[in-house]
């Protein structure tokens, strides 16, 4: 897999965290480091009371538990669930102290309702933004997730879900579905100003809230760590393209035809797939090279 590429474009998560990928995730001290300081950041914007009672908490896309370790360290209980067997493995290897369960969050979660006092999300959820299978359908699986998600909180329990988006698209997709489905509250960008600093936090509310979490770095502060993300140190993809002796622009080494109509259409049926409703529909200009302006 390049430098630039996300794993999201390279297989499902459940073959791409294969045992030899779960045993290098979880072996990799930075790794480890970031998980714990975006787990941190949810519980605080999670904003559990401090009464001092230990609550039931929910760690969607749990992989091998280091999120939920640091739910073990501030004394709450913790059920995980994940698509890879292989990372479930590795957090049973681990003796995390979490209870642990294979699933698909397309699927939605079979759980009882109103049980638990909130829920977290590390790098996770953004999954459900591709169509891995054939009868994938991106807006459905989340629709699942979001409905079951608000129906087994508590009144006044929030979801803090931190996500990596590949574009506005897939941010607002995501935020506007969680809305439909009952949730309040909406998306939390910390360090908005910085290229690599920047986090997306979806915070959810069951119910109407006074509580108002507030981002980082909004003006202009410097984080702590630059480069504060959990599996490609740069996840945009290049836009560059070369351009020939002649003068005119080639496409990419990855796409060479890039952007002939053969090219553009199937980015838009890729699009389509996804669950993009903004996406043009084909006609017989579709691709075609614009008239020099005169």
């Amino acid at each position: 897999m390049g430098k630039s590429e996300r794993p999201e474009h390279t297989a499902p998560p459940d073959i791409y965290y294969n045992a030899e990928e779960a045993r290098k995730y979880t072996t990799n001290s930075r790794i480890m480091q970031i998980q714990e300081t975006l787990t941190e950041r949810a519980l605080e914007l999670l904003a559990l009371p401090q009464d001092g009672i230990p609550k039931l908490l929910l760690d969607l896309g749990c992989g091998s538990g280091l999120s939920g370790e640091s739910l073990t360290k501030h004394g709450h209980t913790w059920v995980g669930l994940d698509i890879s067997e292989s990372m479930l493995d590795v957090a049973r290897e681990r003796e995390v102290e979490g209870d642990l369960c294979l699933h698909d969050l397309g699927h939605g979660l079979p759980l009882r309702p109103g049980t638990f006092d909130g829920a977290i999300s590390i790098s996770a959820v953004q999954w459900l933004c591709n169509a891995d299978q054939t009868g994938h359908e991106p807006r459905k699986r989340m629709r699942r997730l979001f409905e079951t998600l608000y129906a087994c909180l508590i009144r006044g329990g929030r979801a803090v879900l931190q996500i990596y988006p590949e574009n506005s698209q897939q941010a607002e997709m995501l935020t506007s579905t969680a809305m439909k489905a009952g949730f309040s509250g909406g998306l939390v960008v910390d360090f908005p100003h910085s290229t690599r600093a920047k986090k997306y936090f979806l915070v959810l509310m069951v119910g109407s809230s006074s509580y108002q979490p507030q981002a980082k770095g909004i003006h202009g502060e410097d984080s702590d760590d630059d480069d504060q993300e959990v599996q490609v140190a740069n996840r945009q993809r290049s836009n560059k393209r070369r351009r020939t002796a002649n003068g005119n622009i080639q496409g990419s080494h990855r796409h060479p035809e890039a952007k002939g109509k053969d090219w553009v259409q199937k980015k838009k049926s890729q699009m389509r797939k996804k669950g993009y409703t903004n996406v043009p529909s084909d006609s017989k200009y579709t691709g075609r090279k614009r008239k020099d302006h005169w």
